[in-house]
């Protein structure tokens, strides 16, 4: 009986860690200065940050012209028409999913270590899969005596 009910447990574990969503910033939000602020970003990193939300609006902008011109254009009076505007509707989607996860893989990958930590720590809380980088290791300036 014990058996059947910790391999009932197991088996909700495995697939509810499979179904966990990522740990994303959402640096193409309207976050910024929340993310500033809880990473404590320094100049380096507010500066690319701002530059991975520009790349991703103009990637976002282009990806959602060509949804509104696939709904426009594309046949919907047969099953099979619908059936193909769903995928390649699917397929747009997930290239907005993919650029918004790559800005924030950059971004995370400029965190210094207790940065990274910090995010982890939050992805835990929320129970959302971390996106894995390595932290970047910053020189320490030593002051000459």
């Amino acid at each position: 009986m014990y058996h059947k009910i910790y391999g009932f447990i197991a088996f909700m574990m495995f697939f509810s860690v499979g179904y966990a969503q990522s740990c994303t910033l959402d640096i193409g939000g309207k976050n910024s200065e929340t993310i500033k602020t809880i990473f404590q970003l320094n100049e380096e990193q507010i500066v690319l940050m701002e530059a991975l939300q520009g790349e991703l609006a103009v990637t976002t902008k282009s990806v959602e012209e060509q949804i509104e011109k696939l709904l426009a254009q594309h046949p919907q009076s047969t099953q099979e028409d619908l059936i193909k505007l769903a995928e390649k509707y699917k397929g747009l989607q997930q290239q907005l999913v993919q650029a918004a996860y790559d800005s924030d893989k950059k971004l995370l990958s400029a965190f210094n270590t207790k940065q990274y930590e910090r995010y982890l720590q939050l992805c835990n809380e929320a129970i959302r899969l971390p996106i894995k980088v390595v932290p970047k290791s910053y020189e320490i300036p030593v002051e000459e005596e």
